[in-house]
């Protein structure tokens, strides 16, 4: 299976594509986690967060894989503990090829992106710079994998 997460936002820290990184590269073969980052539209001092939003959203939109089952990341989502994110990973690897993961940029995804997603999920009630939403992305998908190979990194 291949998860695509589509994300806003380019030039990252090193500290962010690190993170990302270390923990995209522990999934097997059978589980890809593979990073798009689609640069922000420029942004003029007339225009409002509604419009930069659309036009952020309308670019993740263009990027979704063909036939991708897609989830937003979005604060309004369905929260889950690690096993429930265990369970969520397991169902798509039963059901799905790939998965698009969908992180928008600082004003969120619009309502007709969001209208396009099968799920949304939070990952907290908190609110994470989207650039973090990146590596605990990774680190929860990886925790999931372990937990469904019987790997011990989840200690629970």
């Amino acid at each position: 299976m291949k998860i695509h997460l589509l994300a806003i936002g380019t030039r990252m820290p090193q500290w962010i594509e690190s993170g990302y990184h270390d923990y995209a590269k522990r999934l097997g073969r059978d589980c890809q986690l593979l990073l798009k980052e689609i640069p922000s539209p420029r942004k003029s001092k007339s225009q409002d967060s509604a419009s930069v939003k659309q036009a952020e959203s309308d670019l993740l939109l263009a990027a979704l894989p063909e036939k991708a089952y897609v989830v937003a990341l979005d604060e309004s989502g369905k929260l889950y503990d690690t096993a429930g994110v265990a369970k969520r990973l397991a169902g798509w690897f039963d059901n799905h090829s790939d998965v698009a993961l969908l992180i928008g940029g600082a004003d969120g995804l619009s309502d007709s992106c969001l209208a396009v997603c099968r799920e949304r999920w939070a990952l907290s009630p908190m609110t994470f710079p989207h650039a973090l939403v990146r590596v605990i992305v990774a680190e929860q998908i990886y925790r999931a994998y372990s937990m469904m190979n019987n790997h011990p990194y989840h200690r629970a």
